[in-house]
């Protein structure tokens, strides 16, 4: 098939729905399809990169938001017109859109006004919108309401809409009332194999954004509430606007290299082998729709505390591949990081059965259920009024 693949937010810039879509892109491209990309540019100007694992990637023209320098956003100007271009330019059997925003709205507009089939992928909860927007919290309801009804507006033009778990696609169904299927992300297990760990301080890790709605605050003051005795560090991996805060708390907290390390930003070996010297992962964020990273982490054979909100139980099963925490309570937090940091036959225990768990995630899958979501609306031949 010839696939093109609308995405709002890609690599290098780092979050989850950008890493899923360009595993999902390569995977396409490695099964034969011819796979096109359409994404905000990283430079402003828009420009064609070609031969990037099989698949073309268009970078559109963008502009940057100054409360996020780092995530660059299609340029609304003249946008429509772009994405007509670029549909009639790629002439897809199916467009698959990752967000209902700025590109991927634009790009479903076209699509639906010439008889091309459409599935929607929803990665986003308003907090990852609203934690980055002045929006006061007395309007924080109001706002997030219109960012639902937006949706709602945008996805309804699609003819399969999915969303990463059950959890995700209830919430979306409720908000929007559409029909949602869940296809998780998927992770190539292969290569997140890792051997076990031996030795050396316990390292509990850290990966994602920095930004407010991780609340790595939490993970900060657990650790300053464990025991002396029990042996531990936390590994902070990424960088984001909460990032200065959230070193300035460590240091206020007497938290010393021995306890804490801040990694930044770092590339995707160095991410390899954060994960494979970790023997935990810490997730103490309450807006993940399924949370790439921690299906990563248990696809490296670790054992997982994490935040009981969204999705995150979906994948931690609480006293069987890790543990589920209140979100916020702080101290609930380091009394399982203790139990887990004390404990090396435990979390070779818990670890083993994330690799269990994380076998239903596997990109193969992913790869194998859009596929037939293309397929179905391959038929599709009718345009579609705007």
């Amino acid at each position: 098939m010839r696939i093109l693949i609308g995405a709002d937010t890609y690599p290098p810039t780092i979050n989850g729905a950008a890493q899923a879509t360009r595993r999902l892109a390569r995977g396409l491209a490695a099964r034969g399809h011819t796979v096109h990309v359409a994404c905000p540019s990283t430079t402003g100007e828009p420009g064609t990169l070609t031969g990037e694992q099989g698949v073309v990637i268009h970078r559109i023209r963008s502009l940057r938001y100054p409360g996020c320098p780092d995530f660059p956003l299609s340029s609304p100007r003249g946008l429509r017109r772009v994405a007509r271009r670029l549909i009639d330019d790629v002439e897809p059997d199916v467009l698959h859109v990752q967000s209902g925003y700025l590109l991927g709205r634009a790009l479903m507009d076209a699509a639906a006004a010439r008889g091309i089939g459409a599935v929607a992928t929803n990665h986003l909860m308003p907090a990852n919108v609203l934690d980055r927007l002045p929006v006061p919290t007395g309007l924080r309801q109001l706002a997030s309401a219109i960012i639902w009804r937006n949706l709602t507006s945008a996805y309804s033009r699609a003819g399969i809409v999915t969303s990463p778990t059950p959890r995700a696609a209830d919430l979306l169904h409720t908000h929007t009332g559409l029909d949602v299927l869940a296809v998780s992300n998927g992770v190539d297990t292969r290569r997140f194999h890792r051997e076990p760990a031996t030795g050396g301080v316990p390292t509990v890790l850290f990966v994602g954004r920095l930004d407010p709605e991780k609340h790595v605050e939490d993970a900060l003051e657990a650790i300053a509430l464990l025991p002396a005795e029990v042996p531990g560090r936390l590994e902070i991996v990424g960088e984001g606007c909460a990032g200065p805060g959230w070193k300035a708390l460590a240091r206020k907290l007497g938290l010393g290299p021995d306890r804490v390390v801040f990694r930044g930003r770092i590339d995707d070996d160095a991410l390899l082998d954060a994960y494979r010297r970790a023997d935990l992962l810490c997730m103490p964020s309450t807006a993940e729709l399924q949370s790439l990273v921690t299906l990563e982490a248990m696809a490296c054979g670790l054992p997982v505390v994490a935040a009981d909100a969204m999705a995150l139980p979906h994948l931690v099963r609480h006293g069987v591949n890790g543990y589920l925490y209140p979100p916020g309570d702080r101290e609930a937090l380091a009394g399982y990081l203790a139990t887990l940091l004390r404990d090396a036959p435990l979390r070779a225990e818990m670890g083993a059965r994330s690799l269990r768990i994380v076998e239903d995630h596997g990109l193969d899958r992913t790869l194998d259920a859009f596929e037939g979501c293309y397929q179905r609306l391959c038929r599709v031949t009718e345009p579609v009024a705007p």
